[in-house]
Protein backbone atom coordinates (compact mmCIF):
# COMPACT_ATOMS: atom_id res chain seq x y z
CA UNK A 1 0.00 0.00 0.00
CA UNK A 2 1.68 3.13 -1.31
CA UNK A 3 1.08 6.51 1.20
CA UNK A 4 -1.07 8.12 -2.11
CA UNK A 5 -3.48 5.28 -1.74
CA UNK A 6 -4.28 5.30 2.12
CA UNK A 7 -4.46 9.59 1.40
CA UNK A 8 -7.25 8.41 -1.08
CA UNK A 9 -9.42 6.02 0.56
CA UNK A 10 -9.57 8.60 3.09
CA UNK A 11 -10.89 11.52 0.57
CA UNK A 12 -13.08 9.25 -1.08
CA UNK A 13 -13.14 5.39 -0.43
CA UNK A 14 -15.41 4.97 -3.82
CA UNK A 15 -12.29 5.47 -5.94
CA UNK A 16 -11.03 1.90 -4.71
CA UNK A 17 -14.52 -0.03 -4.53
CA UNK A 18 -14.96 -2.66 -6.77
CA UNK A 19 -18.89 -3.11 -6.38
CA UNK A 20 -19.77 -6.78 -7.10
CA UNK A 21 -22.90 -7.70 -8.88
CA UNK A 22 -22.80 -11.58 -8.41
CA UNK A 23 -25.91 -12.68 -6.60
CA UNK A 24 -27.94 -15.02 -8.19
CA UNK A 25 -31.07 -14.29 -7.44
CA UNK A 26 -30.97 -10.66 -8.66
CA UNK A 27 -33.14 -9.84 -11.57
CA UNK A 28 -32.88 -7.26 -14.06
CA UNK A 29 -34.36 -4.28 -12.50
CA UNK A 30 -32.40 -5.26 -8.93
CA UNK A 31 -28.88 -5.25 -11.48
CA UNK A 32 -29.83 -1.86 -13.30
CA UNK A 33 -30.64 0.04 -9.79
CA UNK A 34 -27.11 -1.38 -8.46
CA UNK A 35 -25.36 0.12 -11.74
CA UNK A 36 -27.05 2.89 -11.74
CA UNK A 37 -25.61 3.54 -7.80
CA UNK A 38 -22.35 2.34 -8.70
CA UNK A 39 -21.78 5.39 -11.37
CA UNK A 40 -23.18 7.68 -8.76
CA UNK A 41 -21.11 6.62 -6.57
CA UNK A 42 -18.21 7.07 -8.65
CA UNK A 43 -16.70 3.36 -7.95
CA UNK A 44 -13.91 2.19 -9.82
CA UNK A 45 -15.07 -0.86 -11.11
CA UNK A 46 -18.38 -2.86 -10.79
CA UNK A 47 -17.78 -7.15 -10.60
CA UNK A 48 -20.18 -9.24 -12.28
CA UNK A 49 -21.03 -12.23 -14.34
CA UNK A 50 -21.19 -13.74 -17.90
CA UNK A 51 -25.41 -13.97 -17.42
CA UNK A 52 -25.31 -9.97 -15.91
CA UNK A 53 -23.08 -8.78 -18.22
CA UNK A 54 -25.11 -7.35 -21.15
CA UNK A 55 -27.21 -5.90 -18.60
CA UNK A 56 -24.35 -4.33 -16.66
CA UNK A 57 -22.82 -2.99 -20.12
CA UNK A 58 -25.95 -1.46 -21.64
CA UNK A 59 -26.67 0.27 -18.00
CA UNK A 60 -23.22 1.34 -17.49
CA UNK A 61 -22.68 2.58 -20.86
CA UNK A 62 -19.84 3.33 -22.61
CA UNK A 63 -18.53 6.48 -21.13
CA UNK A 64 -18.57 5.47 -17.28
CA UNK A 65 -15.64 5.85 -15.48
CA UNK A 66 -16.78 2.89 -13.18
CA UNK A 67 -15.26 -0.31 -15.83
CA UNK A 68 -16.88 -3.15 -16.04
CA UNK A 69 -15.30 -6.35 -14.65
CA UNK A 70 -16.19 -10.26 -15.55
CA UNK A 71 -15.32 -13.08 -13.67
CA UNK A 72 -13.89 -15.73 -15.43
CA UNK A 73 -14.94 -19.65 -14.67
CA UNK A 74 -15.77 -18.58 -10.72
CA UNK A 75 -16.03 -19.32 -8.14
CA UNK A 76 -13.58 -22.55 -7.99
CA UNK A 77 -12.30 -22.63 -11.81
CA UNK A 78 -12.94 -26.09 -12.11
CA UNK A 79 -13.43 -26.07 -15.91
CA UNK A 80 -10.69 -26.66 -18.74
CA UNK A 81 -8.70 -24.51 -19.92
CA UNK A 82 -10.28 -24.12 -23.39
CA UNK A 83 -13.71 -23.68 -21.35
CA UNK A 84 -12.35 -20.15 -19.67
CA UNK A 85 -11.14 -18.88 -23.01
CA UNK A 86 -14.66 -18.63 -24.14
CA UNK A 87 -16.20 -17.42 -21.13
CA UNK A 88 -12.92 -14.82 -21.55
CA UNK A 89 -13.60 -14.11 -25.70
CA UNK A 90 -17.72 -13.70 -24.62
CA UNK A 91 -16.81 -11.34 -22.17
CA UNK A 92 -15.16 -9.49 -24.26
CA UNK A 93 -17.60 -9.76 -26.78
CA UNK A 94 -19.93 -7.98 -24.37
CA UNK A 95 -18.28 -5.16 -23.23
CA UNK A 96 -15.96 -6.29 -19.95
CA UNK A 97 -13.03 -4.25 -19.65
CA UNK A 98 -11.26 -6.57 -17.22
CA UNK A 99 -11.61 -10.09 -16.03
CA UNK A 100 -11.22 -11.60 -12.47
CA UNK A 101 -9.80 -15.10 -13.47
CA UNK A 102 -10.07 -18.53 -11.07
CA UNK A 103 -6.83 -20.22 -12.15
CA UNK A 104 -6.14 -23.46 -11.93
CA UNK A 105 -5.54 -24.27 -8.49
CA UNK A 106 -5.36 -28.07 -9.23
CA UNK A 107 -2.11 -27.62 -11.60
CA UNK A 108 -0.73 -25.46 -8.74
CA UNK A 109 -1.10 -27.84 -5.98
CA UNK A 110 0.49 -30.64 -8.07
CA UNK A 111 3.34 -28.43 -8.64
CA UNK A 112 2.68 -27.95 -12.40
CA UNK A 113 3.61 -24.06 -12.41
CA UNK A 114 3.90 -23.87 -16.27
CA UNK A 115 0.23 -25.10 -16.55
CA UNK A 116 -1.13 -22.47 -13.99
CA UNK A 117 0.81 -19.82 -15.68
CA UNK A 118 0.35 -20.42 -19.06
CA UNK A 119 -3.69 -20.79 -18.66
CA UNK A 120 -3.10 -17.02 -17.00
CA UNK A 121 -0.70 -16.20 -20.21
CA UNK A 122 -3.42 -17.16 -23.02
CA UNK A 123 -6.14 -15.20 -21.10
CA UNK A 124 -3.92 -12.23 -20.41
CA UNK A 125 -3.16 -12.20 -24.85
CA UNK A 126 -6.22 -11.89 -25.30
CA UNK A 127 -6.39 -8.16 -24.74
CA UNK A 128 -7.63 -6.63 -22.02
CA UNK A 129 -6.58 -6.85 -18.19
CA UNK A 130 -6.32 -9.90 -16.10
CA UNK A 131 -6.91 -10.30 -12.32
CA UNK A 132 -6.44 -13.64 -11.06
CA UNK A 133 -8.41 -14.85 -7.72
CA UNK A 134 -6.33 -16.43 -5.53
CA UNK A 135 -8.29 -18.42 -2.81
CA UNK A 136 -6.02 -17.25 -0.13
CA UNK A 137 -7.68 -19.12 2.80
CA UNK A 138 -6.37 -22.41 1.06
CA UNK A 139 -3.02 -20.68 -0.10
CA UNK A 140 -2.01 -19.38 2.84
CA UNK A 141 -1.22 -22.64 4.55
CA UNK A 142 0.56 -23.73 1.64
CA UNK A 143 4.04 -22.84 0.83
CA UNK A 144 3.08 -22.13 -2.72
CA UNK A 145 1.57 -18.98 -1.93
CA UNK A 146 4.90 -17.04 -3.34
CA UNK A 147 5.13 -19.26 -5.98
CA UNK A 148 1.97 -18.83 -7.17
CA UNK A 149 2.01 -14.89 -7.20
CA UNK A 150 5.59 -14.82 -9.12
CA UNK A 151 3.96 -16.91 -11.43
CA UNK A 152 1.16 -15.20 -12.12
CA UNK A 153 3.21 -11.53 -12.19
CA UNK A 154 5.30 -12.98 -15.20
CA UNK A 155 2.13 -14.59 -16.49
CA UNK A 156 0.92 -10.93 -17.72
CA UNK A 157 -1.68 -10.72 -14.70
CA UNK A 158 -1.99 -6.81 -14.12
CA UNK A 159 -3.53 -7.68 -10.55
CA UNK A 160 -4.31 -10.50 -7.81
CA UNK A 161 -7.89 -10.81 -5.97
CA UNK A 162 -7.29 -12.41 -2.26
CA UNK A 163 -10.83 -14.28 -1.22
CA UNK A 164 -13.35 -14.99 -3.07
CA UNK A 165 -16.54 -14.48 -0.77
CA UNK A 166 -16.37 -17.83 0.61
CA UNK A 167 -15.49 -19.16 3.93
CA UNK A 168 -13.42 -16.58 6.34
CA UNK A 169 -13.34 -13.05 6.08
CA UNK A 170 -9.53 -11.99 4.47
CA UNK A 171 -8.12 -10.28 7.39
CA UNK A 172 -5.41 -7.28 7.92
CA UNK A 173 -2.97 -9.79 8.11
CA UNK A 174 -3.09 -11.80 5.40
CA UNK A 175 -3.18 -8.91 2.84
CA UNK A 176 0.14 -7.31 4.13
CA UNK A 177 1.73 -11.12 3.88
CA UNK A 178 -0.25 -10.75 0.09
CA UNK A 179 1.43 -7.08 0.03
CA UNK A 180 5.39 -8.01 1.03
CA UNK A 181 5.19 -10.86 -1.91
CA UNK A 182 3.95 -8.74 -4.60
CA UNK A 183 6.07 -5.62 -3.68
CA UNK A 184 4.28 -3.14 -5.99
CA UNK A 185 4.41 -5.37 -9.08
CA UNK A 186 0.56 -5.58 -9.23
CA UNK A 187 -2.20 -4.18 -7.45
CA UNK A 188 -4.24 -5.92 -4.75
CA UNK A 189 -7.93 -6.07 -4.64
CA UNK A 190 -9.09 -7.61 -1.12
CA UNK A 191 -12.93 -9.43 -1.21
CA UNK A 192 -14.23 -11.29 1.78
CA UNK A 193 -16.78 -10.15 4.62
CA UNK A 194 -16.00 -6.59 3.73
CA UNK A 195 -19.12 -4.46 4.77
CA UNK A 196 -17.76 -1.28 7.05
CA UNK A 197 -15.77 1.70 6.14
CA UNK A 198 -12.87 1.01 9.14
CA UNK A 199 -12.95 -2.55 7.85
CA UNK A 200 -11.78 -1.15 4.14
CA UNK A 201 -9.42 1.52 5.39
CA UNK A 202 -7.70 -0.84 7.59
CA UNK A 203 -7.21 -3.41 4.44
CA UNK A 204 -6.02 -0.68 2.34
CA UNK A 205 -3.65 0.71 5.37
CA UNK A 206 -2.37 -3.25 5.20
CA UNK A 207 -1.49 -3.18 1.26
CA UNK A 208 -5.06 -3.33 -0.69
CA UNK A 209 -5.37 -1.74 -3.62
CA UNK A 210 -8.60 -2.00 -4.26
CA UNK A 211 -11.70 -3.42 -2.16
CA UNK A 212 -14.46 -5.83 -3.60
CA UNK A 213 -17.69 -5.77 -1.72
CA UNK A 214 -21.39 -6.22 -1.87
CA UNK A 215 -21.34 -3.45 0.61
CA UNK A 216 -19.84 -0.62 -1.72
CA UNK A 217 -22.72 1.74 -1.08
CA UNK A 218 -23.26 1.16 2.91
CA UNK A 219 -19.46 1.74 2.92
CA UNK A 220 -19.55 4.97 1.01
CA UNK A 221 -22.34 6.33 2.69
CA UNK A 222 -20.44 5.53 6.15
CA UNK A 223 -17.30 7.74 5.07
CA UNK A 224 -20.11 10.55 4.25
CA UNK A 225 -21.96 10.36 7.21
CA UNK A 226 -18.80 11.25 8.79
CA UNK A 227 -17.54 14.14 7.21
Amino acid sequence: MSKNTLEEAHANISNLIYQAVLNPHFDRSMITQVCDASKQNGFAGLCTNLAYLPIARERLGSKSNTKLISVIAFPFGFIPTYNKLKEAEYAIEKGAEALDLVPNYFALKEGNIERFAEEINQISELGIPVRVIIDSNILFNLSKLSIAIDALIDAGAIGIQIGNGFGAPITKDQTNHVSKIVKNRCSIKTVGGIKTFDQAIELIAAGSTYIGTSFGFEIAQEQKKRE
